[in-house]
């Protein structure tokens, strides 16, 4: 009897595989590839390099104007949290019982910041923010967290060299962007 059931399934399968290459070859013809041109608006991310920063440049001090402007309804003022994410404090926590991580505890390079920022926020407008606002949020929450002064720029050269406290605790896995 198990005899007679591995050849029903030797020849199940040996069938299925004759069967799939064909179906594999077939395709519904629908759209086209995305050119260039299209993906590049969307290609924006930001290596722990500063690879691809855009120009422009921003402080503290309007980062806090910003800041006040367009994320503190959702993450409080001084980045204090509520209703979402705490952005500020929680240095010494992470190996807690109750871990805080926040922008200046547990982000691992500021040009992550700068990328998130840019992409995602502010939640309801992604993508809305221009570069000087982005630079100058990023410098008001690195500012925030202890890790800038107050008359510090944020720019495409200096962002990259701002060591964070918690960098040395990630795994690297890509040393340069994929290409």
């Amino acid at each position: 009897m198990y005899t007679h059931n591995a050849t029903a399934a030797v020849t199940t399968i040996l069938a299925l595989t004759a069967f799939v290459p064909s179906m594999a070859q077939e395709t519904p013809g629908l759209g086209r590839s995305a050119t260039a041109a299209e993906i590049a608006p969307w290609d924006i991310s930001i290596p722990p390099d500063g690879a691809g920063l855009p120009p422009g440049s921003g402080t503290p001090e309007q980062g806090a104007i910003v800041y006040a402007q367009k994320c503190q309804s959702c993450h409080g003022e001084k980045g204090a949290g509520k209703p979402n994410d705490q952005l500020v404090g929680g240095q010494g926590t992470l190996t807690s019982k109750s871990p805080v991580r926040t922008v200046g505890s547990y982000w691992p390079y500021a040009t992550t910041v700068f990328d998130y920022v840019r992409r995602a926020m502010p939640y309801t407008e992604s993508k809305s923010l221009t570069n000087e606002e982005v630079y100058a949020v990023t410098a008001y929450l690195l500012h925030l967290n202890g890790i800038i002064g107050g008359q510090d720029a944020m720019n495409a050269e200096s962002l990259p060299q701002v060591e964070m406290p918690n960098r040395d605790n990630f795994i690297v896995i890509y040393r340069t962007k994929p290409k």
